[in-house]
């Protein structure tokens, strides 16, 4: 199952970086926030990423074309120009990057990925989200709701729009349905049916199109996360997660591969 990381918006707000770099780039603990987010996958044995870029999309290119160099120790010989390496370290991730221009939006980006999706279900993430969502127990959940369209809700942060869910768990219009009591919203993670394209016309927002499209035919379930999960919009927020990184207690990151259910 391949994972579609949402990686095309505009300049970072959240580095001292002058030049600006694009947002899941941002380093925390020395790692770009996407290594971060597609080692979260690796853990559950999900390796295939297909990366929407836009903003500066050469330097995500750049990064995996030079991933290996990146994770290693190097010795440059300047007058052979030949590089040796040393403790070769790698993912085994086959990474897709797809420049899917500098202003379209969520929705629009999704679309154009269509043709590198080959089986009837994919994932799709934020590239600036951090979470320990058990993202196959997500999986199992939308096969079982028979749904287009799973969104993972977590509660809200502080800042964060909240979402309407009827008693049932569905997610609702704001014009449609009551809450359930508790306040929830949107995870920036999905689990997608590829019927989901049909809906991804225009240069929408993703959400919005999910919103108007599937919530009024139950075609957008929820899955309900009450563990961690954070959004990095700000500086403040991108050191909280490098003081939770340096302390070796991020709890986005795993650091064995599950056994079989898990």
């Amino acid at each position: 199952m391949k994972v579609v990381i949402l990686a095309g918006g505009q300049r970072s707000t959240i580095s001292n970086e002058q030049e600006g770099i694009p947002k899941p780039m941002v380093e925390i603990g020395g790692k770009p926030m996407l290594w971060h987010i597609m080692k979260s996958f690796s853990y559950y044995g999900l390796n295939e990423f297909i990366i929407c870029g836009g903003y500066k999309v050469n330097m995500i290119k750049e990064y995996f074309m030079d991933y290996y160099i990146y994770q290693s120790d190097i010795t440059v010989d300047l007058q052979t120009n030949t590089i040796k390496i040393h403790k070769n370290r790698t993912e085994d991730w086959k990474v897709t990057v797809v420049d899917t221009g500098l202003y379209a939006a969520t929705g629009q980006r999704v679309a154009q990925i269509q043709e590198y999706i080959e089986e009837d279900t994919f994932i799709l993430s934020y590239g600036d989200c951090l979470s320990n969502i058990h993202v196959r127990d997500m999986i199992s959940f939308h096969q079982k709701s028979g749904t287009i369209a799973t969104m993972a809700v977590a509660k809200p942060t502080g800042r964060n729009e909240t979402l309407l869910l009827d008693g049932d768990g569905w997610v609702q219009n704001a014009k449609d349905g009551q809450r359930d009591g508790q306040a929830w919203t949107n995870a920036c993670l999905y689990v997608l049916n590829k019927k989901v394209f049909d809906i991804l016309i225009g240069n929408y927002n993703f959400e919005q199109l999910l919103m108007e499209n599937l919530s009024g035919r139950k075609q957008l379930a929820a899955y309900k996360h009450e563990g961690f999960w954070t959004p990095v919009e700000t500086y403040r927020d991108r050191v909280n997660m490098e003081n939770l990184w340096n302390a070796g207690i991020a709890p986005w990151i795993f650091e064995t591969v599950p056994k079989e259910g898990k």
